[in-house]
């Protein structure tokens, strides 16, 4: 045994002095490699035969080798950061799949949760339970399928007009306008007023009881942009009254605006009517939507705010409804909201579909900056943009009382102004041959839905106390020209410049000053 100690002993002995040799030799070679004071010595030695060939050749040298060194220092650098970039990654991905287990945990139990509380919920409504209940996947199934659809609708049972008789109420707040109606009265309209009239007392009150101030231009924009589509878009930079003007409005009228605050996160319908909880068995309502079946109800000329409307994609949550604004029947103007009828619906409940009344307007304010998207032509053609890009300026009014005026009214309004003050013929002709100019040049048409808007804007304008010549500018710059931002205006400098003297060649001297405006700031800015 002693002797195999002591063979052992040398033997490991032997090895170790092996792996000793090993660390000792790898120092004195680095330690060799570094020796700077005797390079210098080699230096000074070799150095007094040399030429001036061999100075230039042995400090290219040192500077080579020198470079070589820090190359090395330099990879071996970035081979322990990566790896320490590596070995983070490995810990963080290791800590975000705890974290998804945990996550994973707590929605499993939550499904349960909710399963127990839908067999609880069951029980309590006196389903059949001789069937057997599986839970997973936050799904219930029951066998006796049948029997179980009736317990959960209250014994429901679907008529033969597809209507499902229960007694559960799924419109809370649909109902509650039902139950308002049923004794509400009209107030007593003013209907002797004129455009121009409406207009001047609008302006008045809003700078005497609510100390806002807009030009006179600004107020017939607006009604006759109401005269020609159900969406206006006031656009322009922050703090020119864009929420207050809607706001406003609906005080002059005593009937308050409906504010709908747009949001980042919206991105269907769902967000601005509401949608059907299948879990409660109740319809999440929205003021926007109260006010569209309130409106079915009443006269009153009712407004929608769609509050930085553009902080979102609108062609997201409002495409929808610009679809059926679009219809030329307005008797079609209905949007679905359930797929099915109850019994116990609002009594304008169609078959799940509400009806749009021509009594409603939506006006969305639009900010353009960063943090909002461009709205798109699809948009823009829809709708009637109305610029606010100034400050209104005080001024002195009479102090004017709020007023009634009901849709009626206005409708005939605006017809009457449809027939006494529609677009000359000489100014159409201008315009056909301006379409014909631009299609040239520009490849850029007018389209036929612009041109109708025109026609109803223009004689609205003109009824309000503005000038023809006028509101055919505003339509001009805002709906036509507005679309060359979409060209290669740097390429079509020449072309814009020949458009405004073409425009005041046609129209005449001093005239069409917007289009003319926005083409040469076009031309800056490109």
């Amino acid at each position: 045994m002693n002797a195999f100690l002591k063979w052992f002993f040398v033997f490991i002995s032997e090895m170790l002095k092996g792996f000793a040799e090993i660390f000792t030799g790898l120092w004195h070679g680095l330690k060799q490699i570094f020796n700077i004071k005797n390079y210098i010595s080699i230096f000074k030695s070799y150095s007094t035969e040399f030429g001036a060939l061999a100075w230039i050749l042995s400090i290219l040298a040192i500077v080579i080798v020198a470079a070589i060194f820090v190359i090395i220092a330099l990879m071996i650098i970035l081979g322990i950061r990566k790896y320490i970039r590596f070995r983070h990654s490995i810990v963080s991905n290791e800590d975000l799949l705890e974290e998804i287990a945990l996550l994973q945990r707590r929605v499993l139990k939550m499904t349960k949760e909710k399963d127990e509380i839908m067999a609880m919920k069951i029980a309590q409504m006196g389903v059949p339970m001789s069937g057997n209940i599986a839970l997973g996947d936050g799904q219930m199934m029951l066998e006796g399928e049948a029997a179980g659809a009736e317990g959960m609708a209250g014994e429901a049972v679907t008529t033969d007009d597809g209507v499902i008789q229960t007694t559960d109420r799924r419109f809370s707040k649909l109902m509650e306008v039902d139950a308002f109606y049923k004794t509400y009265t009209p107030p007593e309209y003013d209907n002797t007023i004129t455009l121009e009239e409406f207009c001047d007392r609008y302006r008045n009150f809003a700078c005497s009881r609510m100390h806002l101030y807009y030009e006179p231009k600004t107020i017939r924009l607006f009604i006759a942009g109401m005269a020609s589509t159900k969406l206006i878009i006031l656009q322009g930079i922050s703090g020119t009254g864009k929420t207050s003007l809607p706001y406003s409005f609906g005080k002059f009228l005593q009937n308050d605006t409906t504010i709908a605050s747009v949001q980042p996160s919206w991105r269907d319908r769902t967000e601005l009517f509401g949608y059907f909880n299948e879990f409660t068995k109740n319809f999440n309502e929205t003021e926007t939507l109260k006010r569209i079946y309130s409106s079915s109800f009443n006269n009153d000329i009712n407004l929608i705010l769609l509050d930085e409307m553009n902080i979102a994609r609108i062609e997201y949550y409002f495409a929808e409804m610009l679809s059926i604004l679009e219809m030329p029947n307005a008797d079609e103007w209905e949007l679905d909201i359930v797929p099915n009828a109850w019994s116990t619906d609002p009594v304008n409940l169609d078959h799940g579909k509400i009806k749009i009344p021509q009594n409603i307007w939506y006006i969305g304010t639009a900010n353009n900056d960063d943090s909002t998207y461009a709205i798109s032509d699809k948009v823009y053609d829809r709708a009637q943009p109305i610029n606010l890009d100034a400050k209104g300026i005080a001024f002195d009014a009479p102090d004017t009382p709020p007023i009634n005026m009901g849709f009626d009214h206005l409708d005939a309004l605006f017809n009457e102004a449809f027939e006494k003050y529609p677009i000359s013929q000489e100014n159409l002709r201008k315009i056909q041959q301006l379409d014909l100019w631009v299609i040239e040049k520009l490849r850029v048409a007018f389209g036929n839905r612009i041109l109708k808007q025109m026609n109803l804007f223009v004689p609205v304008y003109v009824a309000c106390g503005g000038e023809e010549l006028d509101g055919i500018d505003y339509v001009l710059a805002t709906k036509i020209f507005r679309k060359f931002e979409s060209l290669n205006l740097a390429m079509l400098r020449e072309e814009l410049r020949e458009l405004c003297v073409y425009m005041t060649k046609l129209f005449g001297k001093n005239k069409m000053n917007e289009s003319i405006a926005y083409l040469e700031r076009l031309q800056k800015l490109f």
